[in-house]
């Protein structure tokens, strides 16, 4: 029987027993992971190209992105998105520094019909002259608009410094990148990085292994021959850079500084140390700079993953004229941390936090696959959550504030402002 009068037992969470996905090897190089026990009808397809914004110059990875479903010498884009509509299916499309991906979300009973759809589209894609001309005109469109954002501005800029030393990952978008099309390119992209560039394959769904099968037999013939490879030995200049605007009210911030792959032994302490400064609700960041200074909405650092390395980022918008106090709170922020030692009560706080958070992202096979992914395309294996859930539960004061010495002192920092 409960009794009401007495706060019930917490405990920390030791381990997190994943249901670990099936896999196929579609070729040495490219896998397909299936995560076949979910409880309902529903299937999640996800595509993984090499094919992201660093892989060509002039926007076209981004281009030939925004093309892949924009009509076949048969159908049109129209006629291709009401097929997939017609048996309850939508797409979803993203596309990030270093990888492209398209997604599939359906029903079971169609998740066939639907691939063949897109997999039709995509091997088939025309590069119509009038949805080329229709993508470059909504894309000069979205670049003129998102030219008058300062958080846009400072995000380009704070990328295009931030990797000065890799002219792939520096490279930003020229409202001239959509002038003209250049159909040459677009299809030596699309060939080299779709046709001959899948990287990998997630399935979430109850289906059967001939429908599997079927799958790697309808995408397995995009595999990339070979690894896909990713710089990862970036230099830059730690330096203010400020790109003002008469007729902004805000000022966009962006600082930070690499650090390191998500394979490296300070990874998950560094994750400690980066959610008690700025990467939860109650951080020090946020108590500081909203709720006693009032001088934002919001204020959060965080850890960029990429393939070979990764890099830490603070990020706000504030209003001019408390932009250089902002930046002092940022400071004092960062040598609170490195001066004095983290109570352990805030400690304990940010590891029940932390820990809550890692059991909520692995709840459902959905969730379960992902966090899988997310490890095996870094080459890590599940033993990577019970290690994080150790380190972050023993985690020292002292720790973080070793971290803070190494990695947050105010002058290594990149800081990119707009506005």
């Amino acid at each position: 029987m409960s009794v009401r009068n007495q706060q019930p037992e917490t405990k920390q969470v030791d381990h997190i027993s994943f249901v670990k996905p099936h896999i196929f090897d579609v070729t040495q190089d490219v896998k397909l992971l299936w995560m076949k026990e979910v409880p309902n009808e529903t299937v999640r397809l996800d595509l993984f190209f090499d094919a992201g914004i660093t892989r060509g110059n002039k926007s076209i990875p981004a281009i030939v992105h925004s093309l892949l479903l924009s009509g076949t010498n048969e159908l049109s884009s129209v006629e291709i998105h009401e097929k997939i509509d017609a048996l309850g299916g939508f797409l979803d499309t993203d596309i990030s520094f270093e990888t492209a991906v398209v997604s599939i979300y359906c029903l079971r009973e169609h998740i066939r019909a639907i691939s063949n759809i897109v997999a039709d589209a995509i091997q088939g894609l025309a590069f119509r002259e009038s949805e080329v001309e229709d993508v470059l005109r909504s894309m000069r469109q979205q670049f003129a608009v998102n030219q008058q954002k300062v958080k846009y501005v400072a995000q380009q800029q704070f990328r295009k410094h931030l990797f000065a030393s890799n002219v792939d990952y520096s490279t930003i978008s020229d409202e001239s990148d959509y002038d003209e099309p250049s159909l040459m390119a677009y299809k030596k992209y699309w060939k080299q990085h779709y046709l001959e560039g899948l990287t990998r394959i997630t399935l979430v769904g109850d289906l059967e292994v001939d429908e599997v099968d079927a799958l790697i037999d309808l995408f397995g013939k995009w595999a990339v021959d070979g690894k896909a490879q990713h710089a990862g030995d970036f230099k830059f200049q730690a330096q203010r850079i400020d790109f003002p605007k008469n007729d902004a009210v805000q000022c966009a911030l962006r600082m930070g500084r690499f650090l390191f792959p998500k394979s490296h032994p300070d990874y998950i302490d560094f994750q400690v140390l980066n959610t008690i400064l700025g990467d939860y609700f109650g951080s020090r960041l946020m108590s500081n700079i909203r709720e006693d200074k009032g001088y934002t909405y919001g204020i959060g650092s965080g850890m960029m993953d990429m393939n070979q390395t990764g890099y830490f980022v603070i990020v706000t918008e504030v209003g001019k004229e408390v932009l250089d106090l902002t930046l002092n709170e940022i400071k004092f922020e960062l040598k609170r941390l490195q001066d004095e030692l983290v109570s352990e009560d805030e400690l304990g706080l940010v590891k029940n936090y932390m820990l809550g958070q890692l059991l909520k992202s692995a709840d459902g096979p959905y969730a379960m696959l992902d966090m899988y992914n997310s490890v095996d395309m870094y080459d890590l294996t599940l033993a990577f959550y019970d290690e994080a859930i150790q380190k972050v539960k023993h985690i020292t004061p002292a720790r973080i504030q070793e971290l803070a010495k190494q990695y947050l002192n105010f002058e290594d920092f990149l800081i990119v402002t707009a506005g």
